[in-house]
C-alpha cells in the first residue's frame, strides 16, 4: 500500500528551474502584499464616500490606480513565469519516460497496452505539469493571500476573527476527506481512459480486419462499454467534486452569517467603528476565493497524484536489457557466431532453448527450419539482445556480447523481417532509418542494391515521397525492398532475415529475392525459412524441435538422410 505521494519524486525536476520558480515566487509575494491594502482602500473609499468628500474620494482613487498597476504587473510576471516553469518541467518528464521507453526489452512491449503508453506520455504528464503550475500559480498564492488577509482582520479585531475561524477545522477535515475519495476515483477514472485508448488504437490498426469479417457492430458494441465504464469513473469524480463545493459553500455561508453577528455584537461594544467594519468585510470577501480556489485545487492535486502514480510507476521498471559497466565497444567483426550452451525461457514454465550449441563462421548462411514453436525465432533474437538468455553465453568473434555496448552490437547486426515497417516521413528517411545525417547518393545506392531505385524514381517527389503511417501508400514488394535498402545502407556483417517473400506476388517476390542474394553477399546470415529457393541455397540447414537442434546439413545431406528435415521438406516445400 502506497504511503508516500509520488509528488515527492517531481523534485529532482523542479531544481533546475529554481531560478525561474524564484522569480515567479518574487513577483506572488509582490501581488499578495496588495491584498490587505485593497480591504483597506475599501474602507477609506467608503469613509469618504459617506462625508461626501470628492477630494479625498479622488486621492483614493488615484492611489488605487497605481496600486492596482504595480500588482497587475507582479501577477503578470507570476503567471508568465510559472507557466514557463510548469511547461518546461513537463517537457522533462516526457523525455525522460520516453527514453526510458526506449531502453524496455522488446517482452515489455509485448504485453503493453500501446493507447495507455501513449495517454500516459500525453494526458498524464500534461496533468503533472498542471498541478505543478497550480501549485506555485494558484494554491502558493492563494495561500499567501489568506495569511496576509487574516493577519490585517486580526489587527482590526482579533475577537471577530477568531470567532470566524471556529468552523475552520470542521472545513479542513471534510477537505481532506474528499481529496482522498477524489484520488480514488481519478485513478480508476484514468485508468479507463486508458483502457479506451488502447482500444482505439487497437482497433484503428486493424480496420481492414474489421470489415473484412463484418464486426463493425461487435467494436461499436465494445467500445460503447468501455465509453460506459469510462464515463462510470468520471461521473463519480465529478460527483465528489460537486458534493464538496455545495458543503464547503455552505459552511462558507454559515460562516459570513455569524460573521455580520459578531461584528454587530463588537460595533454595539465600541471594539470595532463602522468604517473599520467596512474593511473588514472588504477582507472577508477577499478571502472567498482564495479558499474557493484552495479547495478546487486540493481536489486538482489528488486527481494529478493518479496521474504522478502512472508515470513513476512506468520510471520504476528496470530494463532487462541493460549494459554491464564499462562496457567495451565491439570493433568491426568477421561475422564468426557461437551460441555455448544456451538455456532460454520466457517464463519459469516453458523452456525455449535447451543447451543449445552452435557455430557458426564468417560469411556462412543458415536456414532454420522447424515448426511454429520450434525456438527458430528466439534463436536469432538473442543475437541482438532483444532477450538475454538464462544460462550460456553467445559470442561474436570470440568477443561475449554481454561485454559490449548495445548500440555496436547492434549496428553491426541487420535484419529484414517478415512484416516490414515503416514509419511517416520520407523514402529516404525510411531507408536511412536511425541515422541522424545521411548521403542522398549512399541512400540512392543501397536502393538500387535492393532492387527499389526504378519503383521510387517513379514517384513525383522521388526519394522525398512521403510515405505515410505504417507504409499505407506503398505495396508490400515495395516496402520489403525499402526494408532491404534500409539493411544494405547499415553495412551490417551479420545479417537476420525472417524470410521477406512469404507474402508477396511472383513478380515482387522475383525482384526482392535478387535483391536478397545481393544483400547476403559476404555476410554471416541466418535466415528463418519458409520458401524453397531460400533454404536449397543455404550453407547448412538446421532442424529445430522442442529447442534444440535435431539435424544439421545441406539441403541434399538432408535429404538423402531421410529424417526430420526430408519429412518436414515434403510437408512445406514440395507444394
Amino acid at each position: 500500500m502506497k504511503t508516500r505521494s509520488t509528488y515527492w519524486q517531481i523534485l529532482p525536476y523542479l531544481r533546475p528551474q529554481k531560478q525561474t520558480i524564484g522569480k515567479a515566487l518574487a513577483c506572488t509575494v509582490v501581488f499578495t502584499i496588495f491584498w490587505p491594502i485593497i480591504a483597506w482602500l475599501v474602507g477609506e473609499t467608503a469613509k469618504f464616500i459617506g462625508k461626501g468628500d470628492l477630494q479625498g474620494f479622488g486621492q483614493i482613487a488615484a492611489l488605487s490606480a497605481v496600486i492596482f498597476l504595480i500588482r497587475g504587473t507582479a501577477q503578470y510576471g507570476q503567471d508568465t513565469l510559472m507557466a514557463k516553469a510548469a511547461l518546461t518541467i513537463a517537457l522533462e518528464i516526457r523525455k525522460k519516460v520516453y527514453a526510458h521507453l526506449q531502453k524496455l526489452n522488446i517482452g515489455y512491449f509485448e504485453t503493453a497496452k500501446t493507447g495507455d503508453l501513449s495517454y500516459r506520455l500525453t494526458e498524464d504528464i500534461d496533468r503533472i505539469g498542471e498541478v505543478v503550475n497550480k501549485f506555485f500559480h494558484q494554491f502558493i498564492p492563494c495561500v499567501l493571500q489568506l495569511i496576509a488577509v487574516m493577519g490585517y482582520m486580526i489587527y482590526l479585531n482579533w475577537q471577530l476573527t477568531l470567532g470566524a475561524l471556529i468552523i475552520a477545522p470542521l472545513m479542513a477535515i471534510l477537505i481532506g476527506w474528499f481529496g482522498e475519495k477524489l484520488l480514488s476515483y481519478s485513478r480508476e477514472s484514468q485508468n479507463r481512459i486508458s483502457d479506451l485508448s488502447a482500444l482505439l488504437t487497437e482497433v484503428f490498426s486493424g480496420i481492414r480486419l474489421i470489415k473484412a469479417f463484418v464486426a463493425e457492430d461487435y467494436e461499436i458494441a465494445r467500445f460503447a462499454e468501455e465509453a460506459e465504464q469510462n464515463r462510470r469513473a468520471k461521473y463519480l469524480s465529478e460527483r465528489i467534486k460537486a458534493l464538496q463545493f455545495v458543503v464547503v459553500g455552505f459552511l462558507e455561508a454559515m460562516s459570513v452569517i455569524l460573521l455580520f453577528f459578531l461584528g454587530g455584537w463588537q460595533i454595539a461594544q465600541g471594539n470595532l467603528t463602522g468604517t473599520q467594519f467596512i474593511s473588514y468585510i472588504a477582507g472577508v470577501a477577499l478571502l472567498i476565493d482564495p479558499i474557493a480556489i484552495t479547495t478546487a485545487n486540493y481536489g486538482d492535486f489528488k486527481q494529478g497524484e493518479a496521474s504522478s502514480d502512472r508515470i513513476f510507476e512506468l520510471l520504476a521498471i528496470v530494463p532487462a536489457i541493460v549494459e554491464k559497466p564499462g562496457a567495451i565497444e565491439l570493433p568491426h567483426v568477421t561475422g564468426k557466431v557461437e551460441y555455448r550452451n544456451i538455456n532460454f525461457a520466457y517464463n519459469s514454465e516453458t523452456q525455449i532453448l535447451q543447451s543449445m550449441s552452435l557455430l557458426v563462421l564468417p560469411g556462412e548462411m543458415i536456414a532454420l527450419v522447424g515448426a511454429s514453436g520450434a525456438g527458430k525465432t528466439t534463436l536469432v533474437n538473442l543475437l541482438p539482445r532483444f532477450y538475454d538468455p538464462q544460462a550460456g553465453q553467445i559470442l561474436i568473434d570470440g568477443i561475449d556480447i554481454q561485454d559490449v555496448t548495445l548500440n555496436t552490437l547492434r549496428r553491426q547486426i541487420g535484419i529484414v523481417p517478415q512484416e516490414t515497417i515503416l514509419f511517416s516521413g520520407t523514402i529516404a528517411q525510411n531507408i536511412a532509418f536511425g541515422q541522424s545525417y545521411y548521403e542522398l547518393k549512399d541512400v540512392e545506392k543501397a536502393a538500387q542494391i535492393a532492387n527499389a531505385h526504378q519503383f521510387i524514381s517513379e514517384f513525383p517527389d522521388g526519394y522525398q515521397t512521403w510515405v505515410g503511417e505504417r507504409g499505407v501508400n506503398l505495396s508490400g514488394g515495395q516496402k520489403q525492398r525499402i526494408a532491404i535498402a534500409r539493411a544494405v545502407l547499415l553495412a551490417p556483417r551479420i545479417l537476420i532475415l525472417d524470410e521477406a517473400t512469404s507474402a508477396l506476388d511472383s513478380e515482387s517476390e522475383a525482384l526482392v529475392q535478387e535483391a536478397l542474394e545481393r544483400l547476403m553477399r559476404d555476410r554471416t546470415v541466418f535466415i528463418i525459412a519458409h520458401r524453397l529457393a531460400t533454404v536449397r541455397k543455404a550453407d547448412r540447414i538446421l532442424v529445430l524441435e522442442k529447442g534444440r537442434i535435431m539435424e544439421s546439413g545441406t539441403h541434399e545431406e538432408l535429404l538423402e538422410k531421410g529424417s526430420r528435415y526430408a519429412r518436414y521438406y515434403a510437408q512445406q516445400f514440395s507444394q
